[in-house]
């Protein structure tokens, strides 16, 4: 199995970049190849340029990086994307990503009778997004409804007819103690050491 992570913060000592490394320990636990698609360290550019909307109306990307990143994503059986939330959405290079690289005649196309979307990236089984806040679960479900799953479940994947999709949120990080995440790292190690 090959397993891309789309992974964004630029922080190194965040609790993603601890989530990071256990989610990668357990894939290869499980025997995946992980495929690290870190926006940060790559210097990913989130924002669309005239030539970008050229080619998103083309079907064709232009830019070298979107290219190898697309290359990349037709190789997946599993995608995984972790990043904070920020003012209650994806940071802006998460967002960017979406733009650039989920583009149309890579990830998805139209239907042919013009109605709905169509996924291209055949042999992907599995998204999973794993997200950190600090904000309280129940804060960020009752008040704020749920963001990530409306955009990125939803509006982005499901929308594109991908299935199988999952989120995995941490909320309450700061507050919460060191054991429980540390907890959480073991549980999320070992839920992954199990992927397939």
């Amino acid at each position: 199995m090959r397993t891309v992570i789309v992974f964004n913060h630029p922080y190194e000592g965040s609790y993603c970049n601890a989530i990071l490394n256990v989610v990668t320990k357990g894939l290869q636990k499980a025997r995946h190849e992980v495929d690290l698609m870190h926006l940060d360290h790559d210097g990913f550019n989130p924002a669309m340029s005239p030539s970008d909307l050229k080619a998103f109306v083309d079907h064709k990307p232009v830019d070298p990086q979107v290219m190898e990143y697309t290359e990349r994503l037709k190789k997946a059986d599993h995608i995984i994307f972790i990043f904070p939330i920020w003012w209650d959405i994806m940071p802006a290079t998460t967002k960017g990503f979406i733009d650039r690289v989920l583009a149309p005649g890579v990830v998805y196309d139209h239907h042919p009778r013009g109605f709905g979307l169509i996924p291209l990236l055949k042999d992907l089984k599995s998204i999973t997004v794993i997200t950190t806040m600090n904000k309280p679960r129940i804060l960020y479900s009752l008040l704020i409804g749920n963001l990530i799953r409306k955009v990125m479940l939803r509006s982005v994947f499901k929308t594109m007819g991908y299935k199988n999709l999952s989120w995995i949120s941490f909320t309450s990080v700061k507050s919460v103690g060191q054991e429980k995440r540390v907890k959480w790292l073991t549980d999320l190690e070992h839920r992954f050491s199990k992927f397939d």
